[in-house]
């Protein structure tokens, strides 16, 4: 099954140190039977992407919870998402329609592609990081904020270009 697992920038320096990284909790998104019921249309295509789209939200989550002063580097602040594909997935429906809890790591292998966030869009995630807690309680101008954001698409890595990009940034 494709899952995107909702990740950061020190997550990823992390994956490719280690070769493989553990989702939060075992935390990921996927189309699931819940969230092709949530929809009245969609091809997979769109659903998936609604998965994706719901682990990068996930990912401000993670970054709004990071304490900078536990870090000796300072990460840039950009969504992450890692689109693999595994096996043993549980559908988690009573936590959301696409969230599924993984039995264990990823590894490299298992990596299909990887989602960041372009430069420009560091200072709409720094802005979105800090009001999403407002935003999942139904603040309308939290939710404009993330609004913001979700307007910068992903760019798209192939796995083995996951050095490259760490260097680069």
């Amino acid at each position: 099954m494709r899952v995107y697992v909702p990740a950061t920038v020190g997550m990823l320096r992390q994956f490719v140190a280690d070769g493989e990284l553990r989702p939060v909790r075992g935390t990921a998104f996927a189309l699931t039977p819940a969230l092709r019921e949530a929809y009245v249309s969609g091809s997979t295509e769109e659903l998936e992407y609604a998965a994706l789209l719901d682990a990068a939200r996930a990912s401000l989550r993670l970054l709004s919870a990071h304490e900078p002063e536990q870090s000796d580097i300072k990460e840039p602040p950009r969504r992450v998402v890692v689109s693999a594909d595994v096996d043993n997935v549980t559908a988690r429906p009573d936590l959301d329609h696409a969230v599924v809890r993984l039995a264990g790591p990823i590894s490299m292998d298992d990596v299909a592609a990887v989602h960041v966030d372009a430069p420009e869009a560091e200072q709409a995630v720094l802005a979105a990081a800090a009001v999403i807690d407002a935003a999942d309680l139904g603040d309308p101008d939290a939710e404009f904020v993330l609004g913001d954001v979700e307007d910068h698409e992903l760019a798209w890595y192939a796995p083995q270009e996951l050095p490259f990009l760490l260097e680069l940034m």
